[in-house]
């Protein structure tokens, strides 16, 4: 019997690691595009759910105000906006996030007069996940048309929503191409 003894120890082969590598390589290159493919799935599911829930509220809002929609009418006096942009957003964002009256007028509290509302818990609008923006862009009486930009990270992005305060029309403003297809998210 020999004093000495030997451990033979094996381990993998270059050609045996390599064949793992390659393997792991062709599991990644089919798994990643399927992530990629969810989040957009993801994104448009999100957008669907924040037009429904918005135009949800409009509908509400419009039937509950003898048919006028959020921000057509000041939510300080009643009167009717005109023109101005700012005041529109103003008045779309307090009639649907505060309470109000039969003319559109908000308060922070409910009562016999006030009694309508609020129709969003949060003080904004939700986001357009396509182009991450809350804001509004309003129109006239003309259709709604998208003009969104195709570079979510261009320094003058899109507004996230377009808004007719005559018909009610809200749609979301994105024009992107989803990737490798043809289609868009116009969402009307």
């Amino acid at each position: 019997m020999d004093s000495h003894s030997y451990s033979v120890q094996r381990g993998f082969t270059l050609v045996e690691l390599l064949i793992v590598v390659i393997i792991l390589a062709i599991l990644a290159a089919i798994v990643v595009p399927q992530f990629a493919s969810s989040t957009e799935d993801a994104k448009l599911s999100s957008l669907d759910s924040n037009l429904a829930n918005v135009r949800s509220a409009m509908d509400l809002y419009y039937q509950q105000h003898g048919g006028r929609y959020p921000g057509q009418y000041r939510e300080t006096n009643g009167t009717t906006l005109s023109g101005n942009d700012a005041d529109k957003l103003a008045a779309l964002k307090a009639q649907l996030t505060l309470y109000t009256d039969v003319n559109g007028k908000t308060a922070t509290v409910k009562d016999a007069t006030f009694k309508y509302g609020p129709y969003f818990k949060k003080e904004n609008l939700p986001a357009n996940p396509i182009t991450d923006s809350n804001d509004v862009a309003f129109q006239g009486t003309a259709a709604l048309g998208m003009t969104g930009v195709a570079d979510p990270f261009a320094t003058t992005p899109a507004k996230g929503w377009k808004y007719d305060v005559v018909t009610g029309q809200f749609i979301a403003n994105d024009a992107r191409t989803i990737p490798n297809t043809t289609t868009t998210y116009d969402k009307r």
